[in-house]
């Protein structure tokens, strides 16, 4: 078994400008997806609690670029666990290009940091990230220095 969860994706060319480079905000925007899918594959009861009253609030988001990626590319997002705390998650993502002959070529990587919230929108206060999504979370904790 990997130690990241993987989210896959073939470039559209909605995704890119009028030269053909993706736009950066795609990337976050991949994040975004990457985590959702999570969720949906591996903690299906965190997306019952977020439509109670739960609320997973992006902190901070980060991305660096090491290459150019364009239209029908193929991309593995690659979501690995960095922190968890008692009310906060921090990801990292791996965004590698999957040549045809069978390479691989790291693009990107980034990162997020998410906080549990529960309430109303106008009262939320920090609440314990969920104990499915912590046990979801185990197997892709990532290695420190790794």
């Amino acid at each position: 078994m990997a130690d990241y969860y993987e989210y896959l994706h073939t470039v559209g060319f909605e995704e890119t400008n009028i030269v053909g480079n993706v736009y950066y905000v795609n990337y976050l925007r991949w994040q975004g997806r990457c985590r959702e899918m999570f969720l949906k594959g591996l903690a299906p009861e965190v997306l019952a609690d977020l439509q109670n009253d739960l609320k997973l609030f992006t902190l901070k988001v980060d991305c660096e670029f090491f290459a150019e990626i364009t239209a029908f590319d193929e991309l593995s997002i690659r979501m690995r666990l960095v922190d968890l705390a008692q009310t906060q998650i921090e990801f990292s993502f791996d965004y590698v290009r999957l040549d045809p002959g069978g390479g691989e070529t790291v693009v990107a990587r980034g990162r997020q940091r998410v906080a549990c919230m529960r309430g109303p929108n106008t009262r939320t206060v920090p609440t314990r990230v969920p104990e499915p999504l912590i046990r979801a979370l185990r197997p892709y904790r990532a290695m420190v220095g790794a």
